[in-house]
């Protein structure tokens, strides 16, 4: 059995590799170590496995397709320019200031999709060339921009680690709210205030002239709503969950992007947003569909099952010394796969231990997006030069510059870990 299972990891990890080498892309290469292990297993195509586990992720992926289109939205009726050209007015004089209102802003997006790209892609190029103005480096803002995109895909409500693993833990995604929105928040505040903390007050002409116009018509009232209605429509059920039908959150979503499109001040094409929408979320469907596959394909053949037992048996100790390493290389490898083969049996080992299942989740569920900066995959990271249009070496300048924000808020997951039973009351219903 052990053997068994062993070659099925071997023919993953050596099939993975050749499709690395021929540049097919994560998404195929992981497909293709699926179908490896499933022909070698079964002696076929075990088809109603492989269409079983292409929808085990069915939810989560509804979940960011209708929170990605409600971003859209906002982004092209003007709302999400209106507001970083307000904070800019407003604040242009006090730099503390305005990099807390611009971390409020990287936040959005990423917190509503979970999807750092979506950050980066929306909000990166505005809020790169406000730091910019205000005497930070091409560097350090392409660092401020991806570690801040990082925190934003970690945020609440919308943690895809966290609601993958929880899943295939068969536990409640309840109570992540506030240990999820703490860790985040330091994490992205300092990495701000780090490294963006020097410079010049933004001379405010430079900058509007940089940054598009939004609607004449734009106001408060228009971009807050959708946002109003979306968090009382989360809270009301959490405050009455008896009286409260059960929208669920992509219903709550579409809800809110309708509130949008009633509300904006020029006329949106919605057939061609949302078209636009799906073709830029392709990849990430395309990889929850085969993540779905694959960790299918690895329970039916035992190969998960060896994992399980491999992680379950290592001693505590280690993993708080050694996971803040493990788990984001893990993510630059295999992306949100990780999320159900490693988080699964970390939280049962945890939970055995005698450690608070959420914070331990919580913890590991923001370590894991950190590894979007690291090859083969750098998913985030690529998409941060790219956006920003960035000169500079990728590893010697970029990654180097995001290490000590990186390895703060790595510190910081640790001491969530290690004190996982002390910080309970975090946990909320």
């Amino acid at each position: 059995m052990f053997l068994h299972a062993g070659i099925i990891l071997i023919i993953i990890a050596v099939t993975f590799a050749i499709g690395n080498y021929f540049k097919l892309g994560t998404e195929l290469a992981m497909l293709l170590s699926a179908l490896a292990a499933a022909i070698y297993h079964t002696g076929g195509l075990p088809v109603r496995h492989l269409v079983e586990g292409a929808f085990t992720y069915y939810d989560v992926s509804l979940i960011f397709i209708t929170a990605t289109l409600f971003i859209n939205l906002v982004k092209e009726s003007g709302g999400i320019v209106f507001m970083v050209r307000k904070i800019i007015i407003r604040f242009h004089e006090h730099r503390y200031l305005t990099l807390l209102f611009l971390t409020f802003i990287l936040m959005i997006p990423g917190a509503l999709t979970g999807a750092g790209a979506a950050t980066v892609l929306t909000v990166g190029t505005l809020v790169g060339t406000v730091l910019v103005y205000m005497g930070i480096s091409e560097t350090k803002t392409a660092a401020i921009i991806f570690v801040c995109a990082s925190m934003s895909a970690a945020a609440p409500p919308i943690n895809l680690w966290a609601m993958m693993a929880a899943a295939g833990a068969n536990m409640p995604y309840v109570g992540f709210m506030q240990p999820l929105f703490i860790i985040t928040s330091i994490g992205a505040l300092f990495t701000m205030f780090f490294l963006g903390s020097k410079g010049e007050n933004p001379e405010l002409e430079k900058i509007l002239a940089e940054l598009p116009e939004p609607p004449a018509e734009m106001n408060w009232f228009r971009v807050g709503t959708p946002f109003l209605i979306l968090i009382i429509l989360i809270v009301a059920g959490r405050l009455f969950p008896f009286k409260m039908p059960i929208l669920g959150l992509p219903l709550m979503f579409l809800i809110a992007a309708s509130v949008m499109f009633i509300l904006s001040p020029k006329k949106l094409n919605i057939l061609n947003i949302a078209g636009k929408t799906i073709r830029s979320l392709i990849p990430l469907v395309g990889i929850m569909i085969v993540v779905g596959i694959l960790i299918q394909i690895m329970a039916l053949s035992g190969a998960r099952g060896l994992i399980s037992l491999a992680i379950v048996t290592l001693p505590v100790w280690f993993l708080f010394a050694s996971l803040f390493l493990i788990l984001p290389v893990s993510e630059g490898l295999l992306q949100y796969a990780v999320a159900p083969l490693i988080g699964v049996p970390l939280i049962f080992l945890f939970n055995m231990k005698g450690f608070n299942p959420v914070i331990t989740l919580s913890a590991m569920a923001v370590m894991w997006p950190l590894g979007d900066i690291l090859p083969p995959t750098a998913v985030v990271g690529r998409a941060t030069v790219i956006e920003l249009n960035y000169q500079g070496r990728y590893y010697k300048d970029f990654l180097k510059t995001c290490l000590i924000p990186m390895g703060f808020i790595l510190a910081l997951c640790t001491v969530f870990l290690v004190f996982s039973n002390q910080l309970s009351f975090l946990v909320g219903g």
